[in-house]
């Protein structure tokens, strides 16, 4: 029956990016989906250092992100493309044509979701996703309330979420956009492996709700309990309530994956 496993340690960044090499050391033309805000960086940093230092070679890699934000150019400083690029594009020798990103100013927000995933589909699927995780067990944007076999979409942030990210717009919740493009729970369900880092006390009762809890929409995150290889990267804080072991789902065999179970916030 699949689960999650846990790796709780002091530095689980760096473990988790040491993973990551393996996977682009023993595929060079990987596929990579990547994830955006303050967790990821110190993989970034580690994944630079070892193209720097040991040679790691992202020539072939291939790269999606989990989202964007609606209504963002790519030159805002905001953007996830933007920050790609300040903490790891730039830093590796990664091909421009190689990586791909939602476009947070299509005109068509709908089209663009159906394009990017069906170059996804194309070129996926993923061999390894990172994933963070909100206060609230939302994975990418996939709030509360999204279903298991959601895909790429427009999404409404929920108040928590922008309370979180105001810290990234000078602490005015009223620059934080309202909406963002986001690839679904199933999209991501599709990886050959998962890898989701969480760091420090906030994350707490997210991780333990994932690890420990029922699988249901009102944490997406527990969704990962039916993927066949799902690791968590924790440290101290945000797992102290679970242990470096192989958890699976209070309810596993009850695991919503119908959209009818609740809307999905669009």
């Amino acid at each position: 029956m699949p689960s999650i496993h846990v790796s709780k340690c002091a530095d689980p960044a760096i473990k988790l990016a040491h993973r990551i090499a393996e996977v682009v050391r023993s595929k060079p033309n990987c596929v990579l989906g990547l994830a955006t805000g303050s967790t990821p960086i110190p993989v970034y940093q580690e994944l630079a250092r070892l193209h720097r230092e040991e040679g790691l070679d992202f020539s072939q890699v291939r790269t999606f992100n989990l989202d964007e934000y609606a209504g963002l150019p790519p030159t805002h400083d905001q953007s996830y493309r933007f920050f790609m690029e300040e903490h790891l594009f730039s830093k590796v020798n990664i091909k421009p044509e190689n990586v791909h990103f939602l476009n947070g100013m299509a005109s068509d927000y709908e089209k663009e979701c159906e394009r990017y995933e069906q170059e996804l589909k194309a070129i996926g699927p993923c061999d390894v996703w990172l994933l963070g995780i909100g206060h609230n067990g939302h994975i990418a944007f996939n709030e509360p309330g999204s279903p298991r076999d959601s895909r790429t979409r427009v999404v409404c942030l929920t108040q928590s979420t922008i309370d979180a990210n105001a810290r990234f717009f000078g602490n005015d919740k009223s620059k934080v956009p309202t909406k963002a493009l986001s690839v679904g729970i199933a999209t991501i369900m599709e990886s050959r492996e998962i890898l989701l880092l969480a760091t420090g006390e906030s994350k707490r009762e997210a991780v333990t709700k994932s690890v420990k809890g029922k699988c249901e929409t009102h944490c997406p995150a527990s969704f990962l309990h039916e993927h066949p290889h799902c690791r968590f990267y924790v440290d101290m804080d945000a797992g102290k309530e679970v242990d470096n072991t192989c958890c699976q789902a209070t309810n596993q065999a009850s695991c919503c994956g119908s959209t009818s179970c609740h809307a999905a916030k669009a």
